[in-house]
């Protein structure tokens, strides 16, 4: 048994048996131990970015990590985005990077770099292996590391000779750390909160309140002492739709998320931070605060969510059969031009049950939130790190994480470019993933923020920096080249029908929308 085997033997024994992977010469002998362990599913992406995105969308969904394979240095760096998006989702994720030979580092090779530099502003814990004796033990560390609540990319750096060299054997997975109990005081505190001034108060929620039992609690609570449910802006994963507590997303620009907060005079952050401005703006303020609002801490995410939220419960003596959320009435097919918002509608109305969205549609998927709300039940995963390039490479890996649900992904016309040949691997691996691009031609995002810093009338350069036209893309013709079927739709009829096709039917599948 060489060095990479015992990693691999490891890290299934330890529950880590998917790899994203884009390696290179020096992770060669990592390539070779695959053969040896059957039960590690590997998947290759022809970009470094589509291997870390799938990853983070593996972890959102199972609440486990998967494992990359970069090469070196320059790997890392090509996939830095997506574990910037990972980090900030917090999910567990193990990321492999091969190094130089150990005796070959201090030569100074053409693809020599600090590999530990790029790894820590991405990663909570990073570990440089310096033999193959203890290649196994690193990776149970690395495991246990990723695991840490509420889940973190932990990075393992795989020198070549710790790879190739002789080793003994796999170790043994580590304990798991466990969540911290919330102090009981500050649960009382909150409880006398909701008792006294239930009507100007909301909860602010962010992943992991924002599924299962936690979110069933926060329904209750919300239903019987009339507190809002909000949560940040971009969550790791929101359980959305039929059945489940509706929630409403803080606003993105600052100036209307002060406005959607001025009516509460107190607010419970449960899992989420106080929220901050996206970026700084002249005369503007960074923390999104209105005068006179107190935010109040019940629960951090690497605390014990749910059980501090039962706890709530069980103080607030709320009845056992008080409804958590508000039937409303199913979406319709709608009819008419095809615009935002009936795209909206059309992909409500077609939603498969249990689907997960993965939404990285920037302005053009602003009415999408809205209509799905009554939609059937759905997982919703955003762009938590704002690093765009994530929709694509994250339903790779939610398909992969969840092969028995449907996926569709949402996604800008600019952001689907930085990481397109993640198409190739939804047709590798015969995914479940239907991809919609928004085709507005230009990143209107960043049209809107150009005129939101305060620049005015800008001129035929900077205008066009933002841009994509000349030539226009073809995402069709793209998506075929990967193996992906595809249509271009330009009325809402024909939308209907496409989504009613891509949805019923099992693979990979792409809708170009013109706007």
């Amino acid at each position: 048994m060489n060095g990479a085997e015992s990693l691999l033997r490891t890290f299934v024994a330890a529950g880590v048996d998917t790899c994203f992977a884009n390696p290179g010469t020096s992770e060669m002998h990592f390539v070779a131990a695959l053969d040896r362990q059957s039960e590690m599913r590997c998947v290759l992406g022809l970009f470094e970015g589509v291997v870390t995105g799938a990853a983070d969308g593996y972890g959102r969904m199972t609440g486990r990590p998967a494992c990359t394979l970069l090469h070196l240095g320059p790997g890392l760096g090509n996939g830095v985005a997506n574990l910037h998006n990972a980090r900030r989702a917090q999910i567990p994720l193990v990321n492999v990077v091969g190094d130089h030979a150990t005796y070959h580092r201090a030569l100074d090779a053409p693809l020599h770099s600090d590999i530990h530099g790029l790894a820590n502003a991405v990663s909570g814990w990073v570990h440089h292996s310096t033999s193959a004796a203890n290649v196994a033990e690193d990776a149970a560390k690395a495991v246990q590391a990723a695991l840490q609540p509420p889940g973190q990319v932990a990075t393992l750096v795989l020198p070549a000779d710790c790879a190739w060299d002789e080793a003994q054997s796999p170790a043994e997975p580590l304990a798991a750390t466990t969540a911290s109990k919330v102090p009981e005081a500050r649960i009382e505190t909150i409880a006398k909160l909701l008792r006294e001034d239930p009507a100007c108060t909301a909860f602010l929620l962010s992943h992991p309140a924002t599924l299962g039992r936690p979110l069933e609690c926060l329904g209750r609570i919300a239903a019987h002492t009339g507190a809002q449910l909000l949560t940040d802006t971009f969550v790791t994963r929101v359980e959305r739709g039929a059945g489940r507590p509706r929630l409403t997303a803080l606003k993105y620009f600052a100036e209307t998320a002060l406005e959607q907060l001025r009516d509460f005079r107190h607010i419970i952050r449960v899992g989420a931070k106080e929220p901050v401005s996206f970026f700084a703006y002249p005369d503007k303020p960074s923390r999104i605060a209105p005068e006179g609002t107190r935010f109040h801490l019940l629960a951090e995410r690497n605390e014990h969510i749910e059980d501090a939220l039962l706890e709530l419960s069980d103080r607030l003596h709320i009845p056992k059969n008080t409804h958590a959320h508000v039937e409303n009435p199913q979406p319709l097919q709608p009819k008419g031009h095809l615009d935002s918002d009936t795209l909206a509608q059309a992909i409500a109305y077609a939603l498969p049950d249990q689907a997960i969205i993965v939404n990285e549609g920037a302005t053009s998927a602003g009415s999408i939130p809205f209509a799905t709300a009554n939609a059937a039940a759905h997982d919703w995963l955003d762009l938590t790190g704002g690093a765009i390039g994530q929709g694509i490479p994250v339903s790779v890996g939610a398909a992969i994480a969840c092969p028995d649900r449907k996926v569709l992904s949402l996604n800008g016309d600019g952001s689907a470019m930085y990481t397109i040949q993640g198409l190739w691997t939804q047709a590798r691996e015969h995914l479940d993933v239907t991809s919609i691009i928004f085709s507005n031609r230009k990143y209107s995002i960043l049209q809107i923020e150009f005129m939101r810093t305060g620049t005015l009338n800008p001129g035929p350069k900077a205008m066009s920096m933002l841009d994509l036209t000349n030539p226009e893309l073809d995402f069709v013709t793209m998506a075929a080249s990967m193996g992906v079927p595809g249509i271009r739709v330009e009325t809402l009829e024909d939308l209907n029908t496409a989504l009613s096709t891509a949805l019923n039917e099992s693979g990979p599948f792409l809708i170009d929308i013109p706007l």
